[in-house]
């Protein structure tokens, strides 16, 4: 394991710290799945500055990034992120070499390195999408703390082969496992195809989560998010198993299905609103 990138009150192992561990055993769980191949997906997760300070020292800065466009909305505030180029697999064995942890400066214009991404390594490429999707996800939800990305294999698959709907696609969704309705009520946003890392596809993507918890990004993955990385990933896994039903049954005559009687049944039943206009 690689020495500590930053300075750690009293030396403590990176995987002690509460935030560090869950970042890396998540990436983990999302590697083993086989939704994030090489270096393929990103995490971001908002942290409180007390969270940050009771193990790092928040006032040495280890060199700075130009963010892509100002992020004002989100001056003074923390993130652990996952770094550019770096494995998902090989973040549990060396959290400090593939992670980092990141504040705005006050003005918006620079992102101050406190820990982690040794040796020039940039935060993700995809950080121009992640900070939009805060920032909408922030004005819906005070408590929203986490954006995740990643290569879910059904859904990916069923980008090719179903209508890409908003409400088709959603309906499909819910009506292949009971729970779905109740996990993501709010539906699923689709984006056009658009080439990744760039500021236009982070602005399509925040565009959907002003209405949507989850956006499909078709051919590619899909951006879900959470006020904790338990509640973004168990998003992802719930939009991922319905895909993957839907993959196995596709090419099969269906003889009985979740009515849409029975989804309104179900939603009034746990208390969620499901979004209008599917289930009419």
């Amino acid at each position: 394991m690689s020495t500590t990138h930053g300075w750690m009150k009293g030396n403590v192992p990176a995987l002690d710290i509460p935030f560090v561990r869950v970042m890396a055993e998540a990436t983990q769980h999302m590697w083993r799945f086989g939704w994030d191949e090489r270096n393929g997906g990103n995490v971001s997760y908002l942290l409180d500055e007390s969270e940050v300070a009771a193990y790092m020292d928040i006032e040495r800065v280890i060199r700075t990034f130009k963010p892509a466009f100002p992020v004002n909305e989100l001056a003074g505030k923390y993130f652990i992120v996952t770094g550019s180029g770096k494995y998902f697999k090989n973040i549990i064995d060396d959290p400090e070499a593939n992670l980092g942890v990141i504040r705005i400066s006050e003005d918006g214009e620079t992102l101050e390195l406190l820990w982690g991404l040794p040796d020039d390594a940039k935060p993700t490429s995809e950080l121009a999408a992640h900070f939009m999707s805060h920032i909408e996800r922030i004005k819906i939800d005070p408590n929203h703390r986490v954006v995740i990305h990643n290569h879910a294999t059904n859904v990916i698959a069923m980008t090719f082969i179903h209508e890409l709907d908003e409400d088709k696609f959603t309906r499909t969704l819910w009506e292949m496992c009971t729970e779905c309705i109740v996990v993501f009520p709010d539906g699923i946003g689709i984006i056009p195809w658009m080439v990744p890392g760039s500021s236009e596809i982070g602005r399509e993507t925040a565009l959907k989560m002003a209405e949507h918890r989850a956006v499909l990004w078709p051919h590619h993955g899909i951006f879900g998010t959470g006020n904790s990385i338990d509640d973004a990933l168990g998003l992802i896994e719930t939009i991922e198993k319905a895909a993957q039903i839907y993959m196995l049954i596709a090419h099969h005559e269906i003889k009985q299905r979740i009515t849409n009687k029975e989804l309104i049944e179900l939603a009034e039943e746990f208390g969620v609103v499901p979004r209008p206009g599917i289930l009419n």
